[in-house]
């Protein structure tokens, strides 16, 4: 089985789509990346304040799974980590498939909780024409399915870099499966 790292860290003091790669990036128990646009208790995804910006900031870190990258170049779009505003890009766990609660112990000390999945919006096309369609779709049973990537809080502070060890903690039974958030 290989192991779970971390390939790529990135954030962004603006409110821009893509975020650039960082050596490093700080997280901060209960507001998120240090020096990032999304850091706060409350909500900061500009669409949610609008709605209510006393909402709990359950997206607080996005993560991506570096494989959905490799799938999305199989399909003729060049994107790479931070392009899509994450700030933490993994490689060699399945993020989609974990359920709502899952810790990830990131690095030598940061843990993150899984609070559900990342809700793409039409940006993503303005990035790429065509993308949302590649990252947003239908299942057999006709489900909505999002390869986004998952958000988080971050439940204990630390610094991570590219190459820093994943581990997964799975919550308790029963698991609940990943939703939007």
């Amino acid at each position: 089985m290989s192991h779970a790292t971390v390939t790529a860290v990135s954030s962004d003091q603006d409110h821009r789509f893509s975020k650039p790669n960082r050596s490093s990036i700080r997280l901060l128990a209960g507001l998120g990346v240090e020096g990032d646009a999304h850091l706060g208790v409350t909500v900061q995804h500009r669409s949610r304040v609008a709605q209510d910006p006393t909402q709990p900031n359950l997206r607080q870190v996005h993560l991506i799974h570096a494989e959905l990258f490799d799938e999305l170049h199989d399909a003729g779009y060049a994107v790479a980590p931070g392009d899509l505003g994450e700030n933490v890009t993994t490689r060699g766990i399945d993020l989609l498939g974990l359920p709502v609660g899952t810790r990830l112990h990131l690095g030598p000390e940061a843990v993150v909780e899984i609070t559900g999945l990342r809700n793409p919006c039409r940006q993503i096309d303005r990035f790429r024409t065509g993308l949302l369609k590649q990252v947003v779709g239908r299942d057999a049973a006709g489900h909505i399915t999002r390869k986004a990537g998952v958000m988080g809080i971050v439940l204990t502070p630390g610094t991570l870099h590219p190459g820093d060890p994943i581990t997964a903690e799975l919550p308790s039974l029963p698991h609940r499966p990943l939703e939007r958030v």
